[in-house]
């Protein structure tokens, strides 16, 4: 059993720009686009927006993909950003974190571990900072967590041997579920688990400027401030505005100028 103080971001996927297709597009409607861009999510987000107003060609106003990008972001219509998109792998947080996580619904897809199929008697723990940093609430946090382990393991194997005397008929997976599934009760929130994160520009700025203000849960927080500075390696010309700041409890917090773009 680890206890675990940071969480993970892994980046494994993020989109890239067919330039053969967009060019046999621009050939087919008799027009041209110039711009600066590398990043594959960039470039889409500029080729939705100027096809609202098939805004192409090397006279259209605004040159760079950043200036492009910043005319969207101060005018607050973040509809084209939703087209670019990235997958992560989040490690190293807590049941707590993902209960939060996941009521961010519009522009995100989840898929996450298992209790009832994954066995937690190898599991590990995320201990908040503010009950770490005591040694008296960490041994009470720490005696919690491993009564709760204790408890998980007893009931997985006696409940293991209750269902295979009483449902032996079933497949040696379902078996295993039902055990797992009923002795999952007694684990804490703070249970490590892990969470295939998917999730457009626009969702990642709303996620990013409510969860990492000073009212939000601390582990929320932080990985709000690991995800910004990911993405602003990602795609700086969609995310360059947001900013992280200290906070009063030592924390660090993000901000932005535009509000629910």
């Amino acid at each position: 059993m680890k206890v675990i103080h940071e969480p993970t971001i892994y980046v494994v996927g993020r989109q890239m720009i067919d330039q053969s297709v967009v060019t046999q597009f621009l050939a087919d409607h008799e027009t041209a686009w110039v711009t600066d861009s590398e990043v594959g999510a960039e470039l889409l987000a500029e080729v939705a927006g100027r096809i609202c107003y098939m805004s192409f060609g090397t006279a259209q106003g605004r040159k760079t993909n950043r200036d492009y990008l910043d005319n969207i972001i101060e005018s607050g219509d973040g509809s084209v950003i939703e087209h670019a998109v990235w997958d992560f792998i989040i490690t190293g947080v807590s049941r707590s974190f993902t209960h939060e996580l996941i009521r961010h619904r519009a522009g995100f897809g989840y898929s996450q571990l298992s209790q009832r199929y994954v066995d937690e008697s190898t599991a590990d723990f995320v201990e908040p900072d503010i009950i770490a940093e005591d040694p008296d609430l960490h041994a009470i946090w720490q005696e919690a967590v491993e009564a709760s382990h204790r408890a998980y393991i007893a009931l997985v194997e006696r409940l293991t041997d209750k269902v295979n005397t009483h449902f032996r008929d079933l497949p040696r997976t379902d078996r295993r579920k039902m055990a797992r599934q009923a002795a999952r009760s007694v684990l804490p929130n703070a249970t490590e688990t892990k969470i295939f994160v998917s999730a457009n520009a626009r969702a990642l700025r709303h996620f990013i400027e409510l969860r990492g203000a000073p009212y939000a849960d601390p582990e929320i927080r932080s990985v709000a401030v690991k995800m910004l500075g990911i993405m602003q390696r990602e795609a700086p010309n969609i995310f360059h505005d947001f900013e992280t700041y200290d906070l009063p409890d030592g924390t660090v917090g993000t901000r932005t100028p535009h509000h629910k773009v």
